[in-house]
Parts: C-alpha cells; structure tokens; sequence
C-alpha cells in the first residue's frame, strides 16, 4: 500500500509532509503535490504534518477520493511533476482555500 495526496492539497500546497519524508517520494506540480508510490514506503510520518489533512493511507480514503490514487500515480511521473525535499512557502492564497472542497476543477497539471 502507499500513501495519498487528496484534493484538499490544490491551491494550497502545504509542502509540511516533504521535510519528513525518509525516501523523498513527494512531486510538485503548479498547484499541488503529490506522491510516487513506487517511492512510498507507507511509513505514514507525513499523514500528521499536513495542515490540511490531504494525506491518507491508501486503504482509508474516502470513497470521494479513490480518483487520486490513479491521479498520484499518473502525476508522480508526468513531466514537470518534480521531486521535492524542502518545505517551501505555501500558495499565496491557500489560506483562502484550505477549507475548500471539491477543489479538482482547479488542478493544474
């Protein structure tokens, strides 16, 4: 099993779960970060540390998200989807969508 980053990660970006990562897994795209499964090595250190609670173990998604598990895949290796190590700032404006959901219409691959 791996780990899942969900729709409560667009427009927000909370990079919190990258600096304690032991195997560097996370990838970063314009708007959101997801995980490489081929990468994950399910030891869920990074579920506590995102603010917004956009990680899940695969097996405990909500069934309004088992889209991402394909999408963290897809996204993991698309080009311009980039490893990161270091925490960075958020999004500008990701204070004013943390609390948004349904947020897959502003994906930005």
């Amino acid at each position: 099993m791996t780990h899942v980053v969900t729709d409560s990660c667009i427009r927000c970006k909370y990079t919190d779960c990258v600096d304690v990562c032991p195997v560097d897994c996370f990838r970063e795209g314009p708007n959101m970060l997801v995980i490489d499964p081929d990468e994950c090595i399910d030891c869920a250190v990074c579920i506590p540390e995102c603010p917004v609670n956009a990680i899940y173990a695969e097996e405990d998604l909500p069934a309004d998200q088992l889209s991402f598990i394909e999408l963290n895949t897809e996204l993991s290796h698309a080009p311009g989807w980039t490893s990161i190590t270091q925490r960075k700032p958020a999004l500008a404006d990701a204070q004013d969508w943390k609390d948004k959901s349904d947020k897959m219409v502003e994906l930005v691959r």
